[in-house]
């Protein structure tokens, strides 16, 4: 057999803050159809949110060995430290997976991720399959993360603090530059010509032609996923970036604190809460979840710009501690004592 062939494909899933990376891994879980799939989550935060959305989630082939979480800081930053042996330690289990997906946190770059499948010690053992990007619809539609030079005038006007160009935007645009399929998730929730718009503006910042197919709740045919044969680590020179090679990458500019949520709330009053606390200056990102008087599931509550959404995903386990919490990632010194406050009511 080509070697080449024997290796163990990966798919890279990448895209900004609560653009539906858990969503997707978990509709890919659930439809292995018999494969035999791991799981590589990366965290930003001191709270494993994705990791235990992911792990026990009584998905039928999919148990908790199969879900690896790596906290300790951005993936791209900590390749030698945390995921080269993470992926060894799963290629070297005696049932080894057939294919791994590696769910990596908002604010990481996909190309020095991707470049990291060169390293000696795993590049015979494995191969990019591909690279996903999932983009957040609503979220582009409305103008947070477009190249519009006005808009951008505009938001230096009226902060001085504002010096360069928003960093944001260039994660956003290196994970769609990386890219071998964009999925433009939750278009359920804008019209067909802010979708055209989203798909026109994207399309600009490409530098080759990527197919951009449309999703809701990251439900997507896993064939259009799995199985691209991109090995895109040998690629790489397709794959602009605004990093350099050899340039460090840090997220000085982010902070992330994990807070106890409230007990005893409905998810209505929850969710009022949450969307003031999504208003406070500088925050990005809410994701936790707490438990609900008189319901044995546990509520999963998500908040990215003004949107706040919440569903039950799975039974409290019998021991598990039913605490509340949150984790808030925002800019650097966001206005925490907002958030704490909106939380309380």
């Amino acid at each position: 057999m080509n070697a080449s062939l024997a290796k163990v494909p990966c798919t890279i899933i990448t895209g900004f803050l609560g653009a539906g990376k858990t969503t997707l891994v978990r509709h890919l879980l659930e439809n292995a159809g018999g494969k035999r799939l791991a799981v590589l989550v990366n965290e930003f935060g001191d709270l494993g949110f994705d990791g235990s959305f992911l792990a026990g989630c009584g998905i039928e082939g999919c148990t908790e060995e199969d879900v690896v979480e790596l906290p300790n800081g951005c993936i791209c930053c900590t390749v030698a430290d945390d995921f080269v042996p993470a992926l060894e330690k799963l290629l070297n289990r005696p049932n080894p997976p057939e294919h791994i997906l590696i769910e990596t946190s908002g604010l990481a770059l996909p190309k020095p991720l991707v470049t990291a499948f060169n390293w000696p010690a795993i590049r015979s053992r494995v191969t990019v399959d591909g690279v996903i990007a999932v983009v957040d619809g609503p979220a582009v539609a409305e103008g947070q993360f477009a190249d519009d030079p006005e808009a951008m005038a505009a938001q230096a006007a009226q902060d001085s603090s504002v010096e360069h160009d928003n960093p944001l935007e260039e994660v956003f645009d290196d994970q769609i530059l990386c890219a071998d399929l964009i999925l433009l998730n939750k278009s359920d929730l804008v019209d067909a010509e802010a979708r055209a718009r989203v798909i026109a503006e994207i399309r600009e910042h490409l530098p080759k032609a990527i197919k951009i197919v449309e999703t809701s709740h990251g439900k997507v045919e896993p064939a259009l996923i799995v199985g691209l044969n991109a090995a895109a680590e040998s690629d790489l020179a397709a794959r602009p970036s605004h990093h350099g090679e050899g340039e460090d990458h840090d997220h000085d500019d982010f902070d992330s604190v994990s807070l106890p949520l409230p007990a005893g709330l409905s998810p209505e009053t929850l969710s009022i809460r949450m969307t003031k606390a999504a208003e406070a200056e500088g925050v990005l990102r809410l994701k936790g979840f707490t438990a609900v008087p008189g319901k044995p599931m546990r509520l999963v509550v998500q908040g990215v710009g003004r949107r706040v959404s919440h569903h039950f995903d799975r039974a409290w386990g019998a021991d598990e501690a039913r605490d509340g919490r949150l984790v808030v990632i925002g800019l650097k010194g966001f206005d925490r004592t907002a958030v704490e406050a909106a939380l309380a009511g």
